[in-house]
């Protein structure tokens, strides 16, 4: 199977596109057997960096067992806390396979699109900080347009765009991981 690893969330099946590649990328590298944790990076305080933790309150919500969801609009992982919550991960889960999720500052043309990798996430990039890689797999939501004064755009950026992107990445989530093991999906939109 052939996919295109990105969709823009204006798109009126977004949410399936984005469905349907994590679905992919997952039966490509995911063995069931390894634990399965969901790292959603990011802080509540900057309205473009809080995307990772909005879909972290959504699937938290969702009551992913056996999954495990690590960043959260209580609970965010950022980057003060982000090498102690690997640390974590490694220690209380044996060969972790990590989703990471993060939002990212990107070009004009790109905003908007939602992109999954295969590979290590490198959080902070958009904004000249030099944090440790994580994951494998990657799902980042392109918020903003980056180069310039990169703190003040993340503070500017549309909440409306970052919460349709939290819930198109949530939903596929929830729906990738349902064909691995059912999960209770009813409490999604309860999450802010």
């Amino acid at each position: 199977m052939e996919t295109n690893n990105r969709v823009h969330i204006d798109h009126p099946a977004a949410e399936i596109i984005f469905q349907n590649n994590l679905g992919y990328f997952l039966s490509k590298l995911y063995d069931p057997l390894a634990p399965l944790i969901i790292l959603c990076i990011g802080t509540d305080r900057s309205t473009g960096d809080c995307l990772g933790p909005l879909i972290g309150s959504k699937l938290e919500n969702a009551n992913l067992q056996p999954y495990k969801v690590y960043g959260t609009l209580d609970q965010p992982v950022h980057a003060v806390n982000l090498q102690e919550t690997i640390e974590t991960i490694q220690h209380n889960h044996k060969n972790p396979f990590i989703l990471a999720i993060d939002a990212c500052l990107g070009r004009t043309e790109s905003v908007g699109f939602i992109s999954i990798k295969e590979g290590s996430l490198q959080p902070g990039t958009g904004v000249n900080k030099t944090l440790p890689a994580v994951g494998d797999l990657q799902v980042i939501g392109i918020v903003n347009v980056g180069g310039f004064m990169e703190y003040m755009v993340l503070q500017n950026t549309r909440l409306s765009m970052v919460m349709k992107m939290a819930t198109i990445i949530s939903q596929g989530i929830i729906q990738a991981l349902e064909k691995i093991a059912p999960v209770d999906s009813s409490l999604i939109e309860a999450a802010p």
